[in-house]
């Protein structure tokens, strides 16, 4: 299943996204005497059994049609799947190609950091530049949304901790990424965090380790990788987190991003105003966003 959230005629709500649709989940579980959480926070927090009661409407109501409950695509704005996440965990110099790319030293470990719930962006939401701001990069980037609290969980038992998978955007300011010994300045810029456009649930994507990753500026292919390059799987990197912090639900861990990236290209090619990013992962969909000086 894919899960989306958006606003329609200023009301928001959450649904499954089915072909060029989305059906309102809510409302289609009271017309058919059921309930599901208000919100999807609530849902991922509520675990598999609301899943599978969200699977089985769907079952039941296509039965009868869902025209009363869905609307086209084009007729919603999409939001970010996660609008505050507790956390946003990132890792760098997660892609064979990409630690080649920046002639950096293969790590033994995940290279973290974070970024706060304000970079939070959603599809088709601006990225603000701030006038200050001259080195501007993109990072298209597979990210695991968590969907239970997980502690010193084994790599065999990770993916079971997974709800789903969305795209992330690790927007990055290298002027500031580079200026002092920590990334997390360049990171943590309002709006550096677009998602979306929607949650796929790690029962339709069973096997993270080989979808396709590839990021466009204005139409120039610019990243082109596959998650069978990363150098810490889906299930390690979750294993590592959890011996180091509490995983929670709705927990956004971006897990790092294959190579092309403006800062190694010659010449560097930084994103400048009007620049629209679009990210393509398989199974997932595609998060689009323009740059905008702010």
């Amino acid at each position: 299943m894919k899960l989306a959230r958006f606003t329609l005629k200023n009301l928001q709500s959450y649904g499954a996204v089915v072909g060029k649709t989305a059906i309102f989940l809510p409302d289609l579980a009271q017309q058919m005497q059921e309930q599901l959480p208000p919100t999807l926070e609530e849902f991922i927090t509520a675990g598999q059994e609301t899943l599978g009661t969200a699977e089985a409407l769907l079952s039941r109501a296509q039965a009868h049609g869902l025209s009363t409950f869905s609307v086209p695509l084009t007729k919603i704005q999409l939001l970010a799947p996660i609008a505050s996440p507790p956390k946003i965990v990132c890792l760098g110099l997660n892609y064979a190609s990409h630690v080649t790319e920046t002639k950096a030293q293969r790590p033994n470990e995940p290279v973290l950091f974070m970024k706060p719930h304000t970079a939070i962006a959603g599809p088709g939401d601006k990225i603000l530049k701030r006038p200050f701001v001259h080195e501007l990069d993109y990072e298209g980037e597979l990210a695991i949304v968590m969907g239970k609290t997980a502690k010193d969980i084994p790599v065999s038992e990770a993916l079971h901790y997974i709800f789903g998978y969305t795209v992330l955007n690790d927007v990055s300011a290298r002027d500031f990424q580079f200026k002092g010994g920590q990334w997390t300045p360049g990171k943590s810029f309002d709006t550096f965090a677009p998602t979306g456009p929607c949650i796929t649930t790690r029962q339709q994507l069973p096997n993270p380790s080989n979808l396709r990753v590839r990021t466009w500026v204005n139409d120039e292919l610019r990243q082109d990788g596959n998650t069978h390059d990363m150098i810490f799987s889906v299930a390690e990197i979750v294993h590592h987190l959890s011996r180091i912090m509490t995983l929670e639900p709705c927990d956004v861990i971006a897990t790092g991003t294959p190579s092309g990236v403006a800062m190694a290209m010659k010449p560097q090619k930084w994103l400048q105003n009007g620049d629209v990013v679009r990210i393509e992962i398989e199974g997932i969909g595609t998060l689009e966003n323009e740059i905008r000086e702010a």
